[in-house]
């Protein structure tokens, strides 16, 4: 046998075992997702209440966030979904406005169909996250009380972002629709915790400027929110990754949570094993499909936190209901 013959045939061996060796690993993930899914239960969703429910909703906005918070009769959402007019590219899909505002009236409406909202909260100035707001500030059904969101910091934001992502138009039109309509619009974002009907909400990275994030880009400037009753909490992760740095300045400042949002849609560089052994969730909500979060995202919360993972896609949208006894109990809309 030649050299170059056995330096091929070695190559050859070498990854042919590579490959076995990662989907055997995949086979694993996968065998150990579906045994940690099979001890959540997840029923058909119900909206009917008495106004006394305790309840986070995860609404199917493809791979974007859109979150309602329901608490003894009060609403707030956290997010709202891609608009119909993303700056960024054009859309494969269309945008979630018309789905979200249908959304919003079902699940917080009252009998006349209005929805009342004391505060929303735009994470940062990407447009999967805060492109509804116009529509929703638009639409007058529906009443903010109180609208927070960061203005675009230079130093943070990469230039592609204010420039062919038009993440500082965005802004612009989003504040400008919500003080049209006498919504008090503000960048003073709470950065103490604070009773929210039977929840308390405490959110991180508030700061308007912060010099160890700077160039780190948008997704550096999002805003997590804690969501506690009694002894169960959530943790919702908006973009935060570890390449941006964000996880590791919040993780001293957190503590174990019973559900996590993962950040950044499952994509590359959310919830690194230092992250999630650090939060340990039970259970793992993916606002995208779960064929299209990256494997070892996957890997990451199956094998390193051991967590339930649920895709909002794939479930039509979920609710996680935190009960009067400890419990949070998921739904999905998946019959709908």
């Amino acid at each position: 046998m030649t050299r170059d013959k056995l330096i091929k045939k070695i190559a050859t061996w070498i990854m042919m075992t590579i490959m076995l060796s990662v989907f055997s690993l995949d086979v694993i993930c996968v065998a150990m997702c579906n045994i940690y899914q099979s001890r959540v239960e997840i029923s058909p969703a119900q909206f009917s209440s008495d106004g006394t429910a305790d309840r986070i909703h995860f609404l199917n906005t493809n791979n974007s966030d859109a979150i309602l918070i329901e608490s003894n009769g009060k609403f707030a959402l956290i997010d709202s979904g891609e608009g119909d007019y993303n700056p960024r590219r054009k859309l494969s899909y269309d945008g979630s406005e018309e789905d979200v505002i249908k959304y919003l009236k079902k699940a917080a409406g009252d009998s006349e169909g209005k929805v009342t909202l004391e505060f929303a909260l735009g994470t940062h100035n990407h447009y999967d996250h805060v492109g509804s707001f116009e529509a929703i500030a638009k639409d007058p059904d529906i009443t903010v009380k109180t609208f927070y969101l960061k203005p675009v910091n230079h130093e943070i934001a990469h230039e592609y972002e204010y420039g062919g992502w038009g993440v500082e138009k965005t802004y612009e039109d989003t504040v400008k629709a919500f003080k049209n309509r006498g919504t008090v619009v503000t960048s003073d974002i709470p950065d103490k915790p604070f009773k929210f009907g039977d929840f308390t909400l405490t959110f991180y990275n508030t700061a308007l400027d912060d010099e160890r994030l700077h160039g780190q880009g948008e997704n550096a400037e999002s805003v997590g929110t804690m969501v506690e009753k009694g002894k169960k909490s959530a943790f919702l992760a908006a973009d935060i990754t570890r390449t941006t740095g964000l996880e590791g300045l919040l993780l001293p400042q957190l503590h174990k949570v019973d559900l996590l949002k993962v950040g950044h849609h499952g994509y590359y560089g959310s919830t690194s094993s230092k992250f999630a052994r650090g939060l340990s969730p039970e259970i793992a909500i993916i606002t995208n499909r779960l064929g299209k979060i990256y494997p070892d995202i996957k890997w990451t919360l199956t094998m390193v936190s051991h967590s339930a993972i649920f895709a909002t896609v794939d479930e039509n949208g979920i609710i996680a209901e935190f009960t009067d006894d400890n419990e949070i109990k998921l739904s999905n809309h998946a019959q709908d």
